[in-house]
């Protein structure tokens, strides 16, 4: 497949290994930093423009909280099957399904690809399930990642957090600022650390006076998330190949199943 990848710091860098190593060739590398992309864009317009000339198969874009709208609106029309990395725009989540519908277009995204995380998801969802018949736990969840993380909490602490919520009753609302009071049972702490390079770490707490329960992710390196991404991408063009999928948002739930 030839891939466009949009953001090509150090994640698109290994999106790039992963990609090419898998078998395909990135045909385009768009950031309007990085020195070595191919092409560096004044707007997002430039960009789908640039993507087109390109010849792209697919899209991966892993590029910047404050850039990741306006590069998928300009992208869906391009009706390339698109894969995006970039969190921080959880609220506009039901906004872009209906757009890529409407454009007949077709968007994967995951607060995290590494397929590790995924199972972990699960992991929690059914924890916090068999912890929840048990009035004694509380419950609290803490991540820490790299200084160059803009986000705080990470996207994946705030999907594990709504998986607590879904699956213990107790917990109602999710906190990320600092108590200055007690908390009420019904809330659901996220605290958060930025720290050095640390890739990311993901920790819920199940806590009671007489023990706790801890359930840790940690990732080694950035690979596990290339590696999901691109899987993504290969996922999502061969059911536009095959018409197996309807133009819309897909997630990683679709490639692992519930």
């Amino acid at each position: 497949m030839k891939i466009a990848l949009v953001g090509y710091g150090q994640m698109g860098h290994m999106l790039r290994s992963v990609a090419e190593k898998r078998g395909h060739k990135v045909v385009l590398t768009v950031d309007t930093f990085a020195e070595d992309a191919d092409f560096k864009p004044a707007s997002p317009a430039e960009t789908a423009a640039k993507i087109k000339e390109s010849g792209a198969e697919g899209i991966i874009e892993f590029s910047h909280p404050t850039s990741v709208m306006g590069n998928i609106e300009a992208l869906l029309p391009l009706k390339l099957p698109l894969v995006v990395g970039t969190t921080g725009w959880n609220d506009k989540r039901e906004e872009v399904e209906k757009l890529a519908v409407k454009d007949g277009s077709f968007i994967f995204h995951a607060a995290n690809y590494s397929i590790g995380v995924n199972l972990f998801y699960k992991i929690v969802a059914q924890a916090a399930k068999l912890v929840s018949n048990y009035d004694e736990y509380d419950c609290a969840l803490w991540e820490a990642h790299h200084t160059k993380k803009l986000d705080s909490p990470s996207g994946t602490a705030l999907e594990i957090a709504q998986l607590v919520l879904d699956n213990m009753p107790s917990k109602k609302t999710i906190v990320t600022e600092a108590f200055h009071d007690r908390p009420k049972k019904e809330e659901l702490h996220v605290s958060s650390t930025r720290l050095g390079s640390v890739p990311g770490t993901h920790t819920v707490f199940f806590d009671s006076s007489a023990d706790t329960i801890e359930l840790t992710h940690t990732v080694r390196n950035r690979e596990g998330l290339a590696m999901g991404a691109v899987r993504a991408l290969e996922w999502l063009r061969g059911g536009v190949d095959d018409g197996s999928i309807k133009p819309g948002m897909y997630s990683m739930n679709n490639i692992l199943g519930d």
